[in-house]
C-alpha cells in the first residue's frame, strides 16, 4: 500500500512532539556549594538524572535570600529548589517567597524529624558549626569556647563566620553561659551587650570568614589556629588528608531544607526532585559522603554505625551541644545582623 506523504510527515511530527512533551527537563538545585554539593551531587542529582525524571543543573549561593526575593518580585524566577536554612525559611515562607508544599507529593510528615518539617521546606540534612582546629600545628587541644577565646594559651588568629547568627552564642558560651541558657540570656538587652562585650575582647584576633569552604583552607594554611566551621567540611578535608579534629562540645545544630521558589515555571519538577532526594536510601549516601545527619527516620536507622558516629546527631556528640533557635533568629535577626556589622565594620 503506498502511504500519501503529507500523512507520514504529519505522523513523524506528532511523534516528534510526543517525544518532545515527554523529556524530561532541566532543572535548577541551587546549594551552599563545595563538599556540601559534591554530596548532593552523588546523592540527589546523578540518581534522579538516572531516574528519567529530570536532569539537575546545580547551582550555588551564601544564602543570599535578596536574590530569591529579586526573582519572586520580577516575576523571573529561574531557580526551582533552594537549600534554605531555617530562619531565612522561616521569613522567606512568611515573605511569600516560598511555596506552601503539599506534602502528599512529598511523602508523610510523621517519616521526618519534627524539626525537618516546615510549612515550606523539607528539611535535608542535619548539620552542626562547632570548632575544628589543625592538630598538626596545636600541641594541646582545644576542648571548648572559653578555649577558643583564650589567645594566652592558644595564641594566633581565630576563624569565625563573619554574622551575628551562632557567633554571639558562641561568646556567651566562652563567657561561661551554659548552652540550655544561651537563648533565655541572648534575648535579653543585657545578654546581647555581653556578647558583643566579649567579642570585643577577641576581635584583634578574628580572621573573618563567609563561605564554608574557607575555615579548612585557613586551618591547614595555618593561617588561623582554630575556627568555627561545619562539621561536613571538616571531614572532606580529613579525607584529603589533613590533619583536622572537630571539638562536638559548644556545637550548635540546625537542619538545611529544600524550598520551592514561588512562581517557578518548573513546579511539577522541583516537586519530583524534592519527593527523591527525601527518600532514606538517598539520605543514607549523602550522609556516606559528608557527616550530616539524615531528616528521613529510616534514613538514621539504616545508616553504618562508624558514619553514625561523626553525625551531629551521634549520642556523643551531642552531650553540651545546642539546637539553634530558629524562632529566636527570625524575631530578632535582622536586628542583630545590623547592629553585628556596625560593630565588625569598626
Amino acid at each position: 500500500m503506498k502511504l500519501d506523504k503529507s500523512f507520514v510527515r504529519s505522523v513523524i511530527a506528532v511523534a516528534a512532539m510526543a517525544v518532545a512533551g515527554s523529556a524530561a527537563a532541566d532543572i535548577t538545585v541551587i546549594s551552599f556549594g563545595g563538599a556540601n554539593q559534591k554530596a548532593q551531587a552523588k546523592a540527589f542529582y546523578a540518581p534522579f538524572d538516572k531516574s528519567g525524571q529530570g536532569k539537575v543543573v546545580p547551582g550555588e549561593y551564601n544564602g543570599e535570600q535578596a536574590k530569591i526575593k529579586a526573582m519572586v518580585e520580577a516575576s523571573n524566577v529561574t531557580w526551582d529548589v533552594v537549600e534554605v536554612e531555617s530562619p531565612e525559611l522561616v521569613r522567606g515562607c512568611e515573605e511569600g517567597l516560598y511555596e506552601k508544599l503539599d506534602y502528599s507529593r512529598i511523602g508523610p510528615k510523621s517519616d521526618f524529624l519534627p524539626k525537618a518539617v516546615s510549612d515550606c521546606g523539607i528539611g535535608i540534612f542535619v548539620w552542626s558549626t562547632a570548632i575544628a582546629y589543625n592538630a598538626d600545628k596545636l600541641k594541646t587541644a582545644p576542648t571548648s569556647w572559653a578555649d577558643f577565646w583564650d589567645v594566652k594559651k592558644f595564641p594566633g588568629k581565630r576563624g569565625l563566620r563573619k554574622g551575628a547568627k551562632f557567633t554571639l552564642e558562641f561568646a556567651l558560651m566562652a563567657d561561661g553561659v551554659a548552652p540550655a541558657d544561651v537563648y533565655k540570656v541572648l534575648g535579653t538587652k543585657a545578654g546581647v551587650e555581653r556578647a558583643f562585650k566579649k567579642l570585643d575582647e577577641l576581635k584583634p584576633s578574628i580572621q573573618w570568614w563567609e563561605a564554608g569552604a574557607q575555615p579548612p583552607q585557613l586551618l591547614a594554611s595555618g593561617d588561623v589556629v582554630m575556627s568555627s566551621v561545619y562539621n561536613g567540611r571538616i571531614a572532606a578535608a580529613q579525607k584529603e588528608g589533613k590533619n583536622l579534629k572537630v571539638v562536638w562540645n559548644g556545637s550548635i545544630y540546625d537542619v538545611d531544607s529544600w524550598a520551592i521558589p514561588k512562581g517557578t515555571p518548573k513546579r511539577d519538577e522541583a516537586y519530583k526532585f524534592v519527593k527523591f532526594a527525601s527518600q532514606p536510601e538517598n539520605q543514607r549516601v549523602f550522609a556516606g559522603e559528608i557527616p550530616y545527619g539524615p531528616t528521613h527516620l529510616k534514613g538514621i536507622n539504616g545508616i553504618d554505625a562508624k558514619i553514625a558516629a561523626d553525625l551531629p546527631t551521634a549520642p556523643q556528640n551531642l552531650k553540651g551541644a545546642l539546637a539553634s533557635n530558629t524562632e529566636f533568629w527570625v524575631e530578632n535577626g535582622e536586628d542583630l545582623e545590623q547592629r553585628f556589622n556596625a560593630w565588625a565594620a569598626r
